[in-house]
């Protein structure tokens, strides 16, 4: 029998190897940076063949990649920041689901597979809460498009058995960083309107409606009731999503649905007060929901980036020891937006 080394074995002796599909956007380029400084070597999956070592149409390629890996994040997924439009909405299924399901058959296909495979999630599989925070433990599963959208891109992910991989769901808040989230609503502080959005009376739509063979919640979206700028607004620094990241890296405890989401939850006029602060603009003018709307439709956005009570806690993480950096949303803010 041969005792020669195979080359699996060889990767593994040297610097660990971490696969990232899905580098190309803000999250993914911190990510990549963060496993170079903590000594990983790193490989991506993407779109583009000038830019990934292994793209989505190559599913052999992606199987190469990712035997004799260490570690896997996958961070893919078309932006959510558009209209929700028949078009975009079956895009940004696709873009999760399909791409977390030929990740799952690349692993279980692997002689090797990763000892641990982050996904990303979302914290906005939770529903629309103003009476109680939303944990890994107690949260109740809401309903419409966007959670509909977050259960089927976990149903991929936790789906068959993986028994030599170590699986955790990033269940992200709004990521507080140079993205578009953020760079939204200052842009709209700076310009004077930064005041609290308001839910309230608009016309019916149904671009809210559920998606997929579940399809949850009601055709015709009507809103949320009142919530005179009270909405709660879960979020997390991008300094903490990344600690977070390596915290699990490094304790084999955790696997699951995991909430990444600051413990010290702001609502909407704390979070546009704060805004205000940081841009150094005194005046914000609030939104009501049909103002609202109209600079929606123009800026291509959706408001239930604003207007959905996301009020989420990370139970699992503060109580596996993890302590976040970035609790107060002035001191976040005025860092991010210096």
């Amino acid at each position: 029998m041969s005792t020669e080394p195979t080359d699996t074995s060889l990767r593994r002796a040297q610097a660990p190897i971490a696969v990232v599909a899905g580098a190309s956007g803000f999250l993914g380029g911190e990510v990549l940076d963060a496993l170079s400084a903590w000594g990983y070597a790193t490989r991506t999956i993407g779109r583009s063949p000038v830019s990934a070592d292994a793209t989505w149409d190559r599913p052999d390629r992606i199987a190469e990649l990712i035997d004799g890996t260490d570690l896997l994040i996958n961070l893919a997924g078309r932006s959510v920041g558009c209209r929700y439009t028949d078009a975009n909405r079956q895009a940004i299924w696709d873009s999760r689901v399909d791409t977390t399901r030929a990740l799952n058959t690349a692993v279980a296909a692997a002689s090797v597979p990763p000892r641990l495979w982050i996904n990303s999630s979302t914290a906005t599989i939770y529903r629309h809460a103003m009476d109680r925070p939303q944990t890994e433990e107690n949260g109740d599963i809401g309903e419409g498009f966007s959670v509909d959208i977050a259960k089927a891109w976990e149903k991929e992910f936790f789906a068959g058995d993986l028994p030599a991989t170590r699986r955790v769901a990033l269940r992200m808040a709004i990521v507080l960083g140079d993205g578009a989230a953020l760079n939204m609503l200052a842009t709209a502080a700076r310009l004077g309107a930064g005041g609290a959005q308001h839910e309230g009376r608009w016309f019916p739509h149904r671009r809210y409606r559920g998606i997929g063979p579940a399809a949850s919640g009601p055709t015709v979206w009507r809103g949320h009731p009142p919530t005179h700028g009270r909405q709660r607004f879960s979020w997390v620094h991008i300094d903490d999503v990344l600690r977070a990241i390596r915290f699990i890296d490094e304790h084999d405890e955790l696997s699951g649905p995991i909430n990444v989401s600051n413990p010290q939850v702001a609502d909407n006029r704390s979070l546009m007060k704060a805004l205000r602060k940081a841009v150094r603009m005194p005046v914000g003018i609030p939104a009501p929901r049909w103002l609202l709307e109209i600079g929606m439709t123009v800026l291509r956005q959706e408001s239930e980036l604003v207007l959905k009570s996301r009020w989420v806690l990370p139970a699992r993480l503060e109580a596996a020891g993890f302590d976040f950096k970035w609790t107060d949303i002035e001191a976040a803010t005025k860092h991010l937006l210096r």
